[in-house]
């Protein structure tokens, strides 16, 4: 091994996460306060919807979404086969059940001919994930959404930046859903924010963030009166985010173009690497899909799951972190219980078994990759993958 550890990925923090931090100590407001609204906005602007609304993950805001959308017990909700646990889990927390579609194999997402084939009768929703940061192909998944009257909830959690045909996700369908843990391209080390045209839908998922608590939270404006605490029309949650963790999504928001172009810059400069590879695949981009490379996945093209863990084996010993893509979900015990046969979503499964995440993160240089590359030749030439 040469060189030091390469991490799959690390956030970009500076004097100015700092400096916010400290004036909101300094206030004595670090909850419900101005920074919050602040993050908010510029979500909602980078977005190009009316409203934001933070919380505490991208989890609670896929949840929260179910729940304003009035989806419950007797509903389906289709989602990809290939996913992280949370997109079908969201479903499942208010009762409904999760209904797989494969995806497509070149893309890692929602294939539109699956998503229709898997509506019935009882489905009411949908969950369109923009994996790793590359968009879901929206014309084609709203066309069928809207033939069947069905609600979409966008997980975006890795797509912050990202479009289709140069519109902004997260307001293409009736929530959109993003996430800030520190694998994003955006950090606010753990939080989420649901973006929406509607503003009923606003309200009310501000309002179940919030204990169920109707108008909006803080302290009491100074024309309030001391005795009134608000009104209380349904069970809540607490999921608020703290004014600590929007200073750092303020900051990082307006770091946004900039790690985006650098990430950018870094995928094609491994496009480019990779096509010198034999036997590896690098990401494929859709037409009018819009891709921020949150993660910079790869594929084992010829071999099976066992050849795929040697590599990356291989490149732990060098000092090189990765990771597979993500879950086929359907093979997760919580699902296989249900006797849900992961047969069913090949894509998905191959996904899962093929799939390698690069180490890709602010400050990457050339040298870096160059170096993770190299592991992978040598990995490959090691294992037989590229052979043949």
């Amino acid at each position: 091994m040469s060189g030091g550890k390469l991490p799959l990925t690390r956030p970009s923090f500076d004097r100015e996460e700092r400096r916010e931090i400290d004036l909101v100590l300094s206030s004595s407001w670090v909850t419900q306060g101005p920074e919050t609204a602040r993050f908010e906005a510029l979500v909602a602007a980078r977005q190009g919807v009316p409203h934001a609304i933070a919380m505490n993950s991208c989890t609670s805001a896929l949840h929260l979404s179910m729940l304003a959308l009035g989806i419950g017990p007797g509903d389906e909700v289709v989602v990809p086969a290939f996913t992280w646990v949370t997109s079908a889990y969201s479903a499942e927390y208010v009762g409904a059940r999760a209904v797989f579609a494969d995806v497509r194999k070149e893309t890692f997402n929602l294939d539109p001919e699956a998503f229709e084939a898997a509506i019935g009768p009882a489905t009411a929703a949908v969950v369109v994930v923009h994996l790793f940061g590359q968009s879901a192909e929206m014309e084609a998944l709203l066309t069928i959404a809207r033939k069947y009257g069905l609600r979409v909830v966008e997980d975006a959690a890795c797509a912050i930046g990202s479009s289709h045909a140069d519109v902004p996700v997260g307001g293409m369908g009736d929530t959109g859903c993003f996430s800030f843990h520190p694998r994003k391209i955006v950090t606010t080390g753990e939080g989420g924010v649901v973006t929406t045209r509607s503003s009923e839908l606003a309200r009310r998922i501000r309002s179940l963030g919030n204990h169920g608590m109707r108008g909006t939270p803080g302290p009491p404006a100074k024309t309030a009166r001391p005795y009134e605490m608000g009104e209380w029309e349904e069970l809540g949650f607490n999921l608020r985010m703290s004014d600590l963790q929007a200073a750092l999504g303020v900051v990082q928001m307006k770091k946004l173009d900039a790690l985006l172009e650098e990430r950018l810059r870094c995928a094609r400069r491994y496009d480019a690497m990779l096509a010198e590879v034999p036997g590896l695949q690098a990401p494929e981009v859709a037409p009018n899909c819009g891709h921020t490379y949150q993660s910079y996945v790869i594929r084992v093209v010829d071999g099976a799951r066992t050849r795929r863990n040697e590599i990356m084996e291989f490149l732990a010993a060098e000092g090189i972190q990765t990771r597979p893509g993500t879950h086929a979900v359907p093979r997760l015990a919580y699902f296989a219980r249900r006797g849900i046969r992961p047969e069913a979503f090949p894509a998905a499964c191959d996904a899962e078994d093929r799939s390698i995440t690069l180490p890709l993160f602010p400050g990457m240089t050339e040298a870096d990759q160059e170096r993770v590359i190299g592991a992978l030749v040598r990995a490959m030439e090691s294992s037989g993958a590229g052979r043949g």
